[in-house]
């Protein structure tokens, strides 16, 4: 939270090395791709997919995951509404830095409000935040629960489980919307490649 000191004392630095010249050395633009849906919509599998993808076409990567995020950056939060938002807000922040360095974030968490997300959303200039939407009916993600977290939220013994006992809420107007329900991974990879590639975010010469 900022204080008066902050306001006072904090002044930001600005490097000479800028986001427009890391940019130009990756060759290619940086942004936040926001993936987001059910525990067990395919959020991370589609991150890491699409990143190795990425990484084969020589683009600059780092993604964000839920559960890496929370051993370490986030280790002290729990899973309340108030921490919730927290997890947000600091992995918002963390991915701002991030896209100044010219590299594309892949961030993949359930981010249940969409006031947090409009919050990252605001973070950054416009355009540079891609909502991805991973569409996928709480029955399928139900029966895919590789982490065994639906059965015991059902039986209580997990609180505020999203979809269970907390909402979701359901992006409005995403960038992007991915079927996970019916696509395939590669499907999927793809669908999100084409998109990067209309907006002139990645430029790849077989997609044109």
């Amino acid at each position: 939270m900022k204080t008066d000191d902050n306001e006072k004392n904090v002044v930001w630095h600005h490097a000479t090395v800028t986001r427009k010249r890391r940019e130009a050395q990756n060759r290619h633009r940086s942004v936040i791709l926001w993936f987001t849906g059910l525990s067990s919509a395919g959020k991370s599998t589609l991150a890491h997919a699409l990143e190795e993808q990425l990484h084969q076409e020589g683009c600059r990567t780092f993604v964000f995951d839920g559960d890496n995020v929370r051993h370490g950056l986030c280790k002290d939060l729990g899973f309340s509404e108030a921490d919730r938002h927290e997890n947000i807000r600091r992995v918002g922040e963390m991915a701002k830095l991030f896209i100044e360095t010219g590299v594309i974030a892949l961030t993949a968490f359930i981010s249940p409000f969409r006031t947090d997300r409009e919050q990252v959303r605001r973070l950054v200039p416009e355009g540079d935040f891609i909502e991805v939407y991973c569409k996928c009916s709480l029955a399928v993600c139900e029966k895919r629960d590789p982490k065994g977290l639906y059965q015991r939220a059902r039986s209580g013994e997990i609180k505020h489980f999203t979809g269970i006992s907390s909402p979701y809420e359901i992006p409005e107007n995403p960038e992007l919307v991915v079927d996970t329900e019916t696509l395939t991974l590669d499907e999927s990879v793809q669908c999100v490649m084409t998109f990067l590639n209309e907006q002139k975010i990645v430029r790849f010469s077989e997609l044109s």
